[in-house]
């Protein structure tokens, strides 16, 4: 097990976690300040998600011409410039460059950073390392709105953001260069449609991931408003999804190196969508709510994790990095039309449209798993 690589490659994608769970609430609390509608904050919002779609097509060749480590280093200067511009103006065309840019950056950070990371883990462990690298960065992505109320007392607070995340630059110089294929060198820079065919399942694990987390912070506490809950605990119960999501991942993982990924990603998708159904009936039913609320938490987490164990089983060299931008396109798509396509039905149908939604994707998923499934199990055709 490579220690000094996973440990610097989890600290510095944690760093940035940091950065991004404080630069993104803070830009929505100094936008509605300034008198700007959520309209505004959901369009800026949304330019994050087209700036890591911009570059992702393109990161397999920068990686191939100037090398992982330096683009990690270059991705982490322009995450402070393009966090700390936003102190310079109040120019919405200014905010809407800067927003794209600072998600070109996180983009190519989370591309070659998810990776790499991938190939350094010994497959037997695969599992519950990245289990522990998701709940670390979900952790530290957590701990940036605690900051919030510290910095935007700052003279310059989008400045001081940008800076959290200077601390990922001597940790990513600490790293070998090593996710360029070398017996490739000679070929041109694998294409994410390369990789497509053998990703269904992990685009679809990625996209249902990308829906949960977005839809779990800003669509659930309403769920709960309005079966009754109150304010409070609309709010605990968002953080018990948190805290399930966080806590046990690496749990999820060890299963799966223990009992197969095949396994436990399917187990994870059926624990999904019935605690999702489940759902309406149990926010009426005192403390029950609580342990299906941390199981929906992890069963959504290990959804995602397990997707990033079968891209490293499946993938290496350039192509696993061409793969990595595949995930980071379907989290970019779902993050986007999820959230709006879930709060248009909760509008129209009432808040357990928001269940329904969560069971109707992991369906999806589920039938994504099992197509994957019987296409492992189909022997191949040989030719006469």
């Amino acid at each position: 097990m490579p220690w000094r690589d996973y440990g610097a490659l989890v600290a510095a994608i944690a760093v940035a976690g940091l950065g991004l769970g404080t630069a993104l609430p803070l830009s929505a609390l100094t936008l509605d300040r300034w008198g700007f509608g959520n309209h505004v904050v959901g369009a800026l919002a949304a330019l994050t998600s087209a700036g890591i779609l911009l570059v992702a097509p393109f990161v397999a060749g920068w990686v191939r011409r100037a090398g992982a480590r330096r683009l990690l280093l270059g991705a982490v200067v322009v995450s402070v410039l393009s966090i700390g511009v936003l102190d310079a103006s109040r120019d919405l065309a200014v905010w809407s460059i800067a927003r794209v840019v600072f998600g070109a950056a996180m983009g190519v950070l989370f591309t070659i950073g998810e990776a790499w990371i991938n190939r350094v883990l010994p497959a037997a462990q695969r599992g519950r390392w990245l289990g522990v690298y998701a709940s670390i960065f979900t952790l530290c992505q957590l701990v940036g709105p605690l900051l919030v109320k510290v910095i935007d007392g700052a003279a310059l607070p989008f400045v001081v953001t940008g800076l959290l995340f200077l601390p990922a630059l001597p940790i990513v110089a600490l790293l070998r260069e090593g996710v360029r294929d070398d017996s490739a060198t000679d070929a041109a820079p694998p294409r994410m449609r390369s990789v497509l065919p053998q990703m269904q399942v992990i685009v679809a694990g990625t996209a249902f991931f990308a829906l949960f987390d977005t839809v779990a912070l800003s669509l659930l506490p309403l769920f709960g408003l309005r079966h009754g809950l109150g304010e409070s605990l609309a709010l605990y119960a968002t953080s018990a999804v948190i805290a399930g999501d966080t806590v046990l991942q690496p749990v999820i993982g060890w299963l799966s190196d223990r009992y197969g990924r095949a396994r436990m990603h399917a187990f994870c998708g059926v624990a999904q969508m019935a605690s999702a159904l489940a759902l309406p009936f149990a926010v009426h039913a005192g403390w029950l709510l609580w342990p299906l609320l941390l199981l929906l938490g992890a069963s959504a987490g290990g959804i995602y994790v397990l997707s990033l164990v079968a891209t490293g089983e499946r993938f290496g060299g350039e192509r696993l990095i061409a793969a990595s931008a595949v995930i980071n396109v379907s989290w970019g798509i779902a993050g986007i039309v999820g959230p709006l396509l879930t709060g248009a039905a909760m509008e129209a149908f009432g808040p357990d449209a928001l269940p329904v939604a969560l069971a109707v994707c992991a369906l999806m998923f589920l039938l994504a798993a099992r197509l994957d499934a019987t296409a492992a199990t189909r022997p191949e055709r040989r030719p006469a």
